[in-house]
């Protein structure tokens, strides 16, 4: 989870650079006030979808990993379950 937890630092990081960098670049075009309004929210609107997207893999992997961890819980368990059976004192 561990590098998972790093690429997701990581894609906030550029998505964030990304952002910056687009409404520095708006701000400083000689366009009229309306007119870089409309482009503010057009690149906050992209950046919503692109964090949504983000997210969105963000949790499949979450759920990908939670499947992993209680099919080894289950296998973990039924494997206790087997070893005091054996045990077991009639």
């Amino acid at each position: 989870m561990k590098n998972s937890n790093d690429n997701v630092k990581l894609i906030g990081a550029l998505l964030l650079g990304a952002a910056v960098g687009g409404a520095l670049g708006i701000l400083m075009a000689p366009d009229k006030g309306s007119e870089t309004r409309k482009k503010i929210l057009a690149k906050g609107d992209d950046l919503t979808d692109a964090l949504k997207d983000k997210f969105q893999d963000f949790l499949d992997e979450v759920r990908k990993e939670m499947e992993v961890v209680k099919h080894k819980a289950n296998v973990f368990m039924g494997d206790g379950v087997a070893k005091a059976e054996k045990f077991e004192i009639d």
